[in-house]
């Protein structure tokens, strides 16, 4: 039988220190959606350096960053204490602290992108909506065309996979480059920055869904989106070009 490993309490500061970023790359190790902010804080964070924010704005941003990542760390040390408590063991008070926690970690994401928005906007929705001025002139008729186009290259796609159905499961996922397709096709009518962020928030829980749903994985769900972003584009190019 395997003998437990005494806790020892750190000595001084060096070794609590070290305690502390062990903790930190236990959890970027073990949590997938630390991983993800710490990379979404990463871009930002330059992103802020490239525009050069003031200081009052990017010490503010970074603040709201550390609250994000500092609740995710104790979303998953509650986490972690409780499945040593409770083990496999079903408790509803267990699963009132896991959700209790995980919604102060929604809660700072939210303060986040809040704080984002009200930050990055003013540098990035006239210069965005500047690059997006030359698809003004696009028909409504092109996102149809650009849709059926799609659709029949999924269904060929699928055809020479051999795999799934036109609606079910296959490479790659049909779902996702509908949803990808739609997205590009709004995004070159409107020209709305706000609109095109919404969108693709839709885009993303349409792919999500045949994801979680086990029906596709992540690669047939990026190759849709791929596909019906890269296809959609190319037809109003197309078109745009033609047009001139």
């Amino acid at each position: 039988m395997e003998e437990e490993k005494e806790l020892i309490k750190p000595r001084n500061v060096f070794e609590s220190l070290n305690c502390a970023i062990e903790g930190i790359i236990y959890a970027v190790k073990h949590q997938r959606h630390i991983r993800y902010f710490f990379a979404v804080a990463a871009a930002a964070l330059f992103l802020s350096l490239i525009l050069n924010l003031p200081a009052i704005e990017f010490v503010l941003f970074s603040i709201s960053i550390v609250i994000l990542l500092f609740a995710e760390l104790v979303n998953t040390a509650i986490e972690t204490t409780i499945d040593i408590v409770c083990g496999k063991k079903y408790h509803a008070l267990a699963k009132v602290a896991k959700d209790v926690s995980a919604g102060a970690v929604l809660i700072s994401s939210i303060g986040v992108f809040i704080m984002s928005y009200v930050i990055f906007s003013k540098y990035l929705i006239d210069p965005i909506s500047i690059s997006l001025r030359t698809g003004k002139g696009f028909a409504g008729h092109i996102a149809i065309v650009a849709l059926l186009i799609v659709l029949i290259s999924v269904v060929a796609s699928k055809a020479y996979w051999g795999k799934g159905t036109p609606l079910h499961g296959g490479m790659p996922s049909g779902h996702a480059a509908v949803a990808f397709s739609l997205w590009t096709s709004v995004v070159l009518l409107t020209l709305n920055p706000l609109v095109m962020l919404f969108t693709f928030i839709m885009a993303l829980m349409v792919s999500h869904s045949r994801l979680i749903g086990g029906i596709h994985t992540k690669f047939e769900i990026l190759l849709g989106a791929l596909m019906g972003t890269g296809l959609t584009f190319l037809i109003f190019h197309i078109f745009s070009v033609i047009s001139k």
